[in-house]
């Protein structure tokens, strides 16, 4: 077996006991550490993580950046790798970032972009902006996370940021409702979000915005390429688009 990286896998998790075993075995085989931060998990994710090759701790739901950042800080190895819990390094990956190390090109930056395409009901989104998503998820350990309610982005201020050809799989969704009924969370906490920094919608900025999304996306980033699930996906987004611009008019 290849020697482990001087690296930190780090995932927080919830009831993912169906889909933790795949994201803490890819990060098994290239990561000196994997820990996966539970909060309170009532079905069988920690034994699967364990199982798996993690180290499970316990920490109560804190909001998504802030658990992010209680991960972190337990982390043992001076570079961190995270994932979230149905995301997964595919099998090119690790070959990839154990060059980056043992290049030396990995001190070139603080943080590091993977790219990640997503997948939506067993099919994988190649185009529409989903295929080749640059994320910043390898990062020097003493990084933190925004204090962002939702999409909490990694704080990147004066650091230098680089990429490197290596991919996350993201399998987004469990069925069409349980991430219908996702994203419609997520507008409500980005509206609430965007109100306390001070930002209003007006009375067209729903629509407008919705048709900017599906346009640029699905049209021109050719997202209808993927097939008829990425028809599905697409409009679940367009609405979610709205949504966030509906409801923030509602707090204005």
């Amino acid at each position: 077996m290849s020697a482990r990286l001087p690296l930190s896998g780090v995932v927080i998790a919830k009831n993912e006991g169906d889909r933790i075993g795949r994201c803490v075995a890819s990060l098994a085989g290239v990561c000196s550490d994997v820990l996966v931060l539970d909060s309170q998990s009532t079905d069988d994710t920690v034994a699967v993580a364990i199982a798996a090759g993690a180290r499970v701790e316990q920490q109560p739901w804190l909001g998504f950046a802030a658990q992010k950042n209680a991960a972190i800080a337990r982390a043992t190895q001076p570079w961190v790798l995270l994932l979230d819990a149905d995301e997964w390094l595919d099998a090119d990956a690790a070959p990839a970032l154990r060059a980056l190390f043992a290049s030396g090109d990995i001190s070139n930056a603080d943080v590091w972009q993977l790219l990640r395409r997503t997948h939506f009901l067993g099919a994988a989104l190649n185009h529409g902006g989903w295929g080749r998503e640059r994320v910043e998820r390898l990062f020097r350990a003493e990084l933190r996370y925004r204090p962002d309610v939702v999409h909490e982005r990694l704080d990147v201020t004066g650091r230098r940021v680089a990429s490197v050809d290596a991919r996350i799989e993201h399998d987004t969704a469990r069925t069409e409702t349980e991430y219908a009924e996702k994203l419609q969370r997520y507008a409500r906490l980005w509206a609430q979000q965007k109100r306390a920094e001070g930002r209003s919608a007006g009375a067209l900025s729903a629509p407008l915005h919705a048709l900017a999304y599906w346009l640029k996306n699905f049209a021109l980033r050719g997202g209808f390429l993927d097939g008829p699930g990425a028809r599905r996906y697409h409009a679940l987004h367009a609405r979610y688009v709205y949504d966030k611009y509906r409801l923030l008019r509602m707090q204005s």
